[in-house]
């Protein structure tokens, strides 16, 4: 199972949420790239970003920092947050990001998806699926739509995508551990790479999760707070 330490940008510092309530923030470093190097020692060996300044504004606000972690560490990068347009994907990418994450325009415009497929390749498109009560939601949580996460998925599945990150919103960043029962559905009633996000809070959460077959799990608050030690983590799931 593949580890993913998450970095959070807000006003370019790095950031945790609390169910991805902006005014439920902690901030944890003003240099985010530090960080990233830090997990990078402890054994990281691929780095999640989220722009969470570009998910609420619909566009790329944070891509210095961005471009600073890319340049700071020699593991792939993948990163999500506003990523609107296919001019958007094609920047990240040139940035040095290995994954753009597309979210809230995947549930608008699949046909957007498809295309950046074409034009980049499956392995550099990775759609981000955000629920509550397994009802996906868009425009940085802000709102819920009808349609279930399974159906979306389902449906990125029949244009070509091959890997999810999926978040349940109301486990994000309260370390009450992830979604198992829907995150183990998606891996089960589809052929998609699931990455699990939101709520893994030790060592027990991933390993619950190695059992449900997801590919990853993204770790956020837990690496912050000393929940789970990196390195520990990395020994008993990627290297055991």
């Amino acid at each position: 199972m593949q580890l993913y330490p998450a970095i959070d940008i807000k006003n370019g510092q790095c950031v945790r949420l609390k169910q991805g309530q902006f005014d439920q923030m902690n901030v944890y470093s003003k240099n985010p790239e530090t960080i990233a190097k830090k997990w990078e020692d402890l054994g990281g060996s691929y780095i999640h970003v989220v722009d969470l300044d570009g998910a609420l504004a619909g566009k790329s606000i944070n891509a210095q920092v961005i471009e600073k972690i890319v340049s700071t560490v020699n593991v792939p990068v993948q990163v999500g947050g506003g990523i609107r347009t296919i001019q958007d994907i094609e920047t990240k990418l040139n940035l040095g990001v290995d994954r753009v994450i597309i979210g809230t325009k995947a549930v608008e415009d699949p046909n957007l998806v498809k295309e950046a497929i074409k034009l980049f390749g499956a392995d550099k498109i990775v759609v981000g699926i955000d629920a509550k009560n397994g009802l996906v939601a868009v425009e940085g949580w802000e709102k819920v739509s009808e349609l279930t996460a399974i159906d979306l998925c389902k449906k990125m599945e029949q244009i070509g995508v091959q890997t999810i990150v999926y978040t349940d919103i109301a486990k994000d960043g309260m370390l009450m551990g992830p979604n198992l029962e829907y995150t183990g559905l998606l891996a089960l009633e589809t052929n998609l790479d699931i990455i699990a996000s939101g709520g893994v809070s030790s060592l027990k959460d991933l390993e619950n999760l190695n059992k449900v077959n997801v590919q990853g799990a993204i770790i956020g608050k837990a690496l912050y707070t000393d929940n789970i030690k990196l390195d520990e983590a990395v020994k008993l799931f990627e290297r055991g």
